[in-house]
């Protein structure tokens, strides 16, 4: 299993909630970040001043999906979300070595 903990714009979320639905992702969690990457923030201005602003609003998105999926899911995802623009996002993929279902006991892929 993978989890996969992707980074992207807020105003992406709607497009990535239907990346996930369309490939039947069991679930996930939303967290309202804030961060930055390469682009460091941005420059505002605002009544004339200039002021910078160097944590933007990010959603981070977790899901944990089976190995065969997490490849196709990944190119969906980028082909989906990419604007071509700095701050797009970021896709983070580790290895699960066991999911539990608390209510069943259930492992594996069958407590996703």
């Amino acid at each position: 299993m993978k989890k996969l903990e992707i980074i992207i714009k807020p105003e992406k979320l709607e497009d990535l909630k239907a990346v996930l639905e369309t490939e039947e992702v069991n679930g996930l969690n939303i967290v309202n970040t804030m961060g930055y990457g390469n682009q460091k923030g941005i420059i505002k201005n605002y009544r004339g001043a200039e002021y910078a602003v160097n944590l933007l609003p990010k959603i981070k998105v977790e899901t944990v999906v089976t190995d065969e999926t997490a490849p196709k899911l990944i190119d969906k995802i980028v082909a989906e979300i990419n604007t071509g623009n700095i701050g797009d996002g970021k896709i983070f993929m580790y290895e699960v070595e066991d999911a539990i279902r608390i209510r069943t006991g259930e492992h594996g892929e069958n407590a996703l």
